[in-house]
């Protein structure tokens, strides 16, 4: 069996589970504290990051080359294409999330509101809310402008892109920050991969003293 140290809430260790998830590859969740840098946590890996997966012995940390290693040991289902430039197209999204989207809105919002609290580090600083606010808005109405060309972000067919993507926004839908109004074709394909079985998982995540709305584990929302 595999085992997976993460923390519910990252986005990160969430990509890798509904990679793990869609693949059907059973694996022993541990959740890391990773503040804490724990010296055993620290000895599998340095940089105190997750996540971080235990497979025969050896940690592998980085959710991109974790993903894409599953992916070529794991190649069914795929969740990349075959062709060279539809490949770099999902890449390239798949870097805008980890990046772009996660130091302009996740780490502005759900590392403000949720782990500043959990870690001990403050209250949230009401600037880097109000930022992140203003700028999910821009990119959800990139997504809308991606899926009014495609079926799904990167193409004709559901790929890691669409995992980074959700892994982002259930995350922050978990708490409230998503406005589903604003783009219908958003709601439409965060519902069609909402409903897939690897979300159930997920959406059965509970951070104590941060109980998720109602909407956030109903497919029908």
């Amino acid at each position: 069996m595999y085992r997976l140290y993460h923390m519910p809430l990252s986005p990160f260790c969430r990509k890798v589970r509904l990679v793990l998830a869609e693949k059907r590859i059973e694996v022993d969740l541990v959740e890391e504290r990773y503040w804490e840098r724990d010296p055993d946590f620290l000895r599998r890996n340095p940089v105190g990051k997750v996540p971080i997966l235990r497979i025969e012995g050896r940690n592998m940390s980085e959710s991109m080359a974790i993903c894409e290693y599953l992916e070529h040991i794991h190649p069914s289902p795929a969740l990349m294409p075959s062709k060279p430039e539809e490949r770099y197209e999902v890449r390239r999204l798949c870097g805008w999330f980890d990046d772009s989207f996660f130091n302009q809105v996740t780490a502005n919002l759900l590392y403000e509101r949720v782990n500043r609290k959990i870690m001990g580090t403050g209250y949230p600083d009401s600037a880097k809310i109000k930022a992140g606010t203003k700028a999910i808005k821009f990119h959800l109405d990139y997504m809308a402008w991606l899926l009014d060309q495609r079926r799904w972000l990167a193409g004709d067919t559901m790929t890691l892109a669409d995992f980074a993507a959700a892994s982002h926004l259930s995350a922050l839908d978990y708490t409230s920050d998503v406005e589903w109004t604003r783009n219908e074709g958003v709601k439409d394909w965060y519902a069609k991969i909402k409903s897939r079985p690897a979300f159930r998982g997920i959406l059965s995540d509970v951070v104590p003293g941060f109980p998720p709305p109602p909407h956030y584990a109903d497919l029908d929302f």
